[in-house]
């Protein structure tokens, strides 16, 4: 029987979803411009008012918000409230530019955790289990956003954060954790952990996962589940609108639903800003509609997405995403040809390869090359040389079908590619253009 932590929202009625939204948004708006002069500067160079926004209808007519703009406004520039209303800021894991700051009031936290608190629920978490969050603390959203909200859900929390492999293992083990939280990247390496260990599904504790903060493949979902006897769950959020609980999977594991009470989602046209129908692929933008401290109006992620409003069996009615297919910003040019890495572990885990792999991306006499290296299993590494070259041939035909290029593949050793506790390494862009 599915679970939720607020019913009355998570299945409340198209139209209560609405209602809130409209009557968010113009509170949001109002309070943007009284309080945030970069926001109100953007509104008036195209002619906008407050009043000009009446409720969603009128979202579209309100600028889009960037990561530029964060780095501009840096540090205070967005803050809608005043320092002392506000508690704690967390930051994003950005390598280039200044790095984007964002502010909470208290408010804020208990929202947050609340939406976290409904992602553990749905994936079956009660006061009865134990949680243990395997996510970074700190300035990254993910250790303070699940351990706040398995807190409110009444779990024992372990905050293991994130390393340090062997303890996380004994302390799933010892303490009976039942929920695991951690990128998924670090969920396959405690997967391989354990079955080196000669642990098998059925002697570790844990019934689900949530997994997030970078992109993974059904394919891989299906290997964690595997290795670990668990089911995987998926959860998005970026540190710019709260953290992770912007969205999270339910049983149905058919995409993730928006807590819409909380967040306005739109679909656009990545070139050129026009909005989408539910259905069609494109960036994902959010507009934050009770968030205190540093409300985004129409943040563009640069997630490639899908929106879906069908029936969901689980029972909510809140919009529901799909896995992101790339990223609009990072997504690989290749030889003209757009590469998103998911395409590749999808192939990759469909002939039964780990999700260890690196993708490096050269340019040589001005044309760009594509390598893939991937880890053999120990049980292929024990194979004939003959039998390597013949994987990595049939590696290369179902890539140039996949992607329509031509990719070199390169088979080595396991465990020769490193290993990561938090974000894995998946691309190496060496082209200097």
């Amino acid at each position: 029987m599915e679970r939720y932590y607020q019913p009355e929202i998570e299945c409340a009625s198209r139209e209560q979803i609405l209602a809130w939204q409209n009557e968010r948004l113009v509170q949001q708006v109002r309070n943007v411009w009284d309080n945030v002069p970069y926001y109100r500067a953007k509104m008036e160079a195209k002619g906008l008012t407050p009043d000009d926004i009446k409720g969603v209808d009128d979202l579209h007519k309100l600028p889009f918000v960037t990561k530029d703009d964060l780095r501009q406004a840096y540090p205070y520039g967005l803050l809608a409230r005043p320092l002392k209303d506000c508690v704690r800021i967390q930051s994003t894991s950005g390598t280039t530019g200044k790095r984007v700051v964002a502010f909470y009031t208290q408010h804020d936290i208990d929202l947050w955790e609340d939406c976290c608190a409904r992602a553990i629920v749905a994936a079956g978490g009660s006061n009865e289990d134990v949680c243990q969050v395997s996510y970074g603390y700190g300035l990254f959203t993910g250790g303070p956003g699940l351990n706040g909200g398995s807190h409110k859900v009444g779990c024992l929390t372990i905050p293991t954060s994130s390393g340090n492999t062997e303890r996380q293992i004994m302390f799933i083990r010892d303490l009976n954790a039942t929920i695991l939280c951690c990128t998924p990247s670090y969920a396959a390496y405690l997967g391989e952990s354990m079955k080196e260990m000669g642990l098998t599904p059925d002697q570790i504790p844990l019934k689900a996962g949530i997994f997030g903060a970078e992109a993974w493949s059904e394919e891989m979902r299906q290997d964690i589940q595997k290795t670990l006897g668990i089911k995987a769950y998926d959860i998005y959020g970026l540190t710019e609108l709260s953290g992770p609980g912007v969205s999270f999977e339910c049983s149905a594991q058919t995409g993730m639903h928006i807590n819409e009470d909380h967040f306005i989602a739109e679909i656009i046209d990545p070139d050129t800003g026009e909005v989408l129908p539910d259905g069609t692929q494109g960036e994902l933008v959010f507009t934050s509609i009770t968030k205190e401290a540093f409300p985004l109006l129409r943040y563009r992620t640069r997630d490639i997405c899908v929106l879906s409003r069908e029936k969901c069996p689980c029972g909510r009615t809140h919009v529901k995403m799909s896995k992101p297919r790339g990223r609009s910003d990072d997504m690989l040019i290749i030889k003209g040809v757009n590469v998103f890495p998911s395409q590749i572990e999808t192939v990759l885990l469909g002939q039964s390869f780990a999700p260890n792999y690196q993708i490096i991306v050269d340019r040589v006499n001005n044309t760009d090359t594509l390598e893939v290296q991937v880890e053999m299993t120990p049980e292929m590494f024990s194979d004939q040389l003959s039998q390597v070259s013949e994987m990595e041939k049939k590696l290369v035909g179902d890539l140039k079908s996949m992607l329509g290029i031509y990719a070199k593949v390169r088979l080595v050793a396991p465990k020769s590619i490193q290993r990561s506790e938090g974000k894995a390494v998946r691309v190496i862009d060496r082209r200097k253009i």
